[in-house]
């Protein structure tokens, strides 16, 4: 059996009375007086950093539910802003709609006055193509007297009758083309006509609007509509704004009152931590110096096997600190590699499961290097991950790096001993107060990381 199992041995309880012939009760000793006194002392402390490892988790959790908040309407505000930005450019939009159509209204008027020229204009084609028709009926009036006088001339007139014949013909279609010209003109101009009238009609007070007119109204009520709408809602944005940026000083002075709160837990913490310390080390006995002796030896006992390693090359002194920490794909909280993981495997568990079964206040015996990565943990604590993260918290713990404030600060530890209480997350909302006894492995006279043993209390 490991050597780390001693300071759990059993010893002999102090005597507090001791009966004499008489059956008189002898006075207590300085000694157990002041035995007595300090292991007052380190309950009260125990208790003190009990409730400061409560209230600083606590305050932890508000400050991170506060910054999830700040975040939450940063990006609230954020969206807001873009919601301002597309409402502007509705406005913006809209207001374009509007002057696009009064210029509709004011072209289409002129277009109506243009539309009437027109009109106009057919009306001179019209009276043209009717004289031409006139001048037609009697062309083919005089070519006809001419054909008959040609006929009375007999041969001599033949070739002036051929003449007179072609001229009738052609004066023949020219009224015919007239006449279209004339039909076309006319129905022309009575859509022309109509097309004016629609134009010209519902633009002014008192007449009733045509289609277009309508229709025109319509689209300019639609639009300022939609510029009322967008208004109304860049007004409601913009309150909307102004609250969320109260909200947010609202929060950062909370999350500044909490960090406030969180230095002062943090100092309380401190203090039960520096007595417990101070207890631990004057020499007393107390309900702590059993852990603190396992974790010294249990780390001694890691820092000679390390150097064994060295001395026989079965690592490297690069591999043994290295400190490229590979994530390993997939795994959620994030699992890691590095060199010296296959030599931690082999060696650890033997002594930090053995310290496991000392006690069953202890809650972990494991070994951290200087980055508070856990390479190996106790066997029931390395389990593969699931997928659920709840899970995979609590259960699959090694190959993670624990660079929170106690993991950092047991890794990191070069004194005999640090005695740390804090609250551990257990996954799932779920935490335990617990302190944690650190003692610092080195290898070769270096600094390699920390032995942390954590027990409830």
């Amino acid at each position: 059996m490991l050597s780390v199992l001693r300071p759990f041995e059993r010893r002999a309880a102090p005597t507090v009375f001791a009966a004499g012939p008489t059956d008189s009760v002898q006075p207590r000793s300085a000694e157990d007086s002041l035995r007595d006194a300090v292991d007052a002392i380190s309950r009260e402390a125990s208790n003190i950093g009990r409730e400061a490892a409560e209230v600083r988790g606590l305050l932890e959790d508000t400050k991170k539910s506060s910054l999830e908040q700040t975040r939450t309407l940063a990006e609230l505000a954020e969206q807001v802003g873009h919601i301002t930005q597309s409402q502007q450019a509705i406005q913006d939009g809209a207001h374009d709609s509007l002057a696009a159509v009064d210029r509709a209204r004011v072209t289409v008027r002129h277009v109506g006055s243009e539309v009437a020229g027109v009109v106009d204009e057919l009306q001179l084609v019209s009276k043209a193509a009717r004289e031409i028709t006139e001048v037609a009926l009697q062309t083919r009036l005089v070519a006809f007297n001419a054909n008959v006088e040609a006929k009375r001339a007999g041969e001599a007139g033949r070739g002036f009758s051929v003449v007179a014949e072609a001229v009738k013909d052609l004066a023949s279609k020219v009224e015919s083309s007239s006449q279209q010209i004339t039909a076309t003109v006319r129905e022309l101009g009575r859509r022309i006509d109509a097309l004016a009238v629609e134009l010209q009609t519902g633009d002014a007070g008192g007449r009733s609007a045509g289609s277009f007119w309508t229709a025109l109204s319509a689209i300019q009520g639609s639009v300022a509509s939609i510029t009322g709408a967008a208004r109304q809602s860049g007004d409601v944005c913009d309150a909307l704004n102004a609250r969320m940026v109260a909200m947010e000083a609202g929060v950062g002075q909370s999350s500044r009152e909490i960090d406030q709160a969180m230095q002062r837990a943090e100092s309380f913490l401190e203090i039960a931590e520096n007595l417990i310390e101070l207890v631990a080390e004057c020499g007393v006995e107390t309900v702590d110096t059993p852990y603190i002796r396992t974790a010294m030896r249990a780390a001694s006992r890691i820092g000679t096997m390390l150097g064994d390693a060295l001395r026989s090359q079965a690592i490297s002194p690069k591999d043994l600190f290295d400190e490229c920490y590979r994530p390993i794909p997939g795994t959620n909280p994030v699992q890691h590699l590095t060199a010296f993981v296959p030599l931690a495997d082999k060696l650890f568990p033997s002594v930090q499961e053995a310290v496991l079964r000392l006690n069953p206040k202890i809650v972990f015996c494991i070994a951290a290097d200087r980055n508070g990565y856990i390479a190996t943990h106790n066997r029931k604590y390395c389990l593969e991950q699931r997928g659920d993260l709840a899970w995979d918290t609590a259960n699959s713990r090694y190959r993670r790096i624990f660079n929170d404030r106690t993991g950092l600060a047991s890794a990191r530890n070069q004194r005999p001993f640090l005695l740390q209480t804090y609250r551990r997350d257990m996954g799932g909302g779920n935490f335990v107060v617990m302190k944690e006894v650190a003692a610092p492995i080195t290898v070769e006279g270096r600094h390699w990381g920390g032995l942390r043993l954590a027990f409830h209390f």
